[in-house]
């Protein structure tokens, strides 16, 4: 599915001889089916191990209803479905639970000794859990040293933000130095962020749905802990103010923002647009495999983004910025595109998965295939 960078990555722990296995907890589920087609022939990765529910449980993978293009991955087709406890597992295991399941079960996990790579919402605002985006706050993983310290715990948990906060977070992180101060957003969410089957179509076609549960408080909670400093064994949060509207709309993949954003430093368009353009980060800096060249895609033309055109872009890891204009309210406002599965949950979790292994806080078992 990924085209990967395959020339020789300094970054790398010269240990890394061979590719580092790891399991999928939630397999079953749709960014679990994510998480396997974009860890197909990855360059650092290999899936050894899956696991879901008991009524997925000693299924062989490819019994299972698979629900992305084309067939089920070759490596994982035959491999049994095991059960969600630890042990057995790699030592490095990505997390699609469903946050129902996913709080006690990574929680066990981490504390059997395994690093947990979540994209579930369960832990993201525990103090010592860090919630991360490489390209906006990647020191924040040193919070697994205080976590493990604390929690006793020989393994951890590391997590990706809710997607429409990833995108929101990536826009006002290239333009930090202005110092943001108010935040309004107003979100038009894809379905399939509601997992499978998701919403019924009575309800999403030719509709809008002006309400997720949980949604707004993500969005607003989880960008300043991102945006936040590390303080010793914890997280200044953001002194910004953020105001959140949400909305489900009948588009499949992509979600769309309106962001209205007051600084506190003055800053022209082009000064803005520029600091988008320019916009990199520790995914890029580390030459991650699946980073995206440039993290924020600046479009010019008025009619962009748009999820059909852009939000697969990029192999769906990039965020899309356009429109971008002077508000009468605030300073500036402009629109966001994302993929919300890909740089929103599986993609982002991958990315933060490589970023452990470059910065070696992880070495685990590699593969012996």
């Amino acid at each position: 599915m990924n085209v990967w960078r395959r020339e020789r990555n300094p970054f790398v722990p010269e240990a890394l001889t061979s590719k580092i296995e790891v399991g999928v907890l939630g397999a079953a589920e749709m960014v679990g089916q994510h998480l396997i087609a974009l860890l197909e022939n990855h360059p650092w990765f290999q899936v050894t191990w899956l696991a879901a529910s008991e009524r997925s449980e000693g299924h062989r993978y490819r019994e299972l209803p698979w629900r992305l293009p084309g067939k089920v991955p070759k490596g994982v087709a035959d491999r049994n479905v095991e059960t969600l406890k630890p042990g057995a597992a790699p030592q490095l295991v990505f997390s699609a639970l469903d946050a129902s399941a996913a709080g006690d079960a990574e929680r066990a996990f981490a504390s059997a000794g395994h690093y947990v790579v979540s994209s579930a919402r369960n832990h993201r605002m525990d103090p010592l859990v860090p919630l991360v985006i490489p390209e906006v706050n990647p020191e924040h993983v040193q919070l697994l040293h205080a976590q493990q310290r604390r929690k006793r715990w020989d393994g951890g948990i590391i997590t990706n933000p809710n997607s429409s906060t990833i995108f929101l977070a990536l826009a006002l992180g290239a333009l930090r130095d202005f110092e943001v101060k108010r935040v309004i957003v107003t979100t038009m969410q894809a379905i399939s962020g509601a997992g499978y089957p998701g919403i019924a179509s009575m309800d999403s076609v030719a509709n809008v749905i002006p309400w997720i549960e949980g949604e707004e408080d993500k969005i607003e909670m989880e960008t300043q802990k991102i945006l936040g400093r590390l303080a010793g064994d914890s997280i200044e949060a953001h002194p910004m103010r953020i105001s959140a509207h949400v909305s489900r709309v009948p588009v499949l993949h992509g979600h769309t923002e309106m962001v209205s954003v007051e600084f506190t430093e003055r800053a022209s368009v082009e000064q803005i647009a520029e600091a988008f353009r320019e916009f990199s980060g520790a995914g890029q800096a580390l030459r991650l495999p699946s980073a995206p060249a440039k993290p924020i895609v600046m479009h010019e033309e008025q009619n962009r983004p748009q999820p059909r055109l852009d939000a697969e872009s990029a192999e769906g890891m990039a965020v899309h910025v356009g429109r971008l204009r002077k508000c009468r309210v605030l300073d500036w406002k402009f629109v966001l595109v994302g993929h919300n599965t890909i740089r929103g949950a599986a993609g982002a979790a991958i990315l933060n998965a490589e970023l452990i292994v470059a910065r070696t806080l992880f070495a685990g078992r590699q593969a012996t295939s």
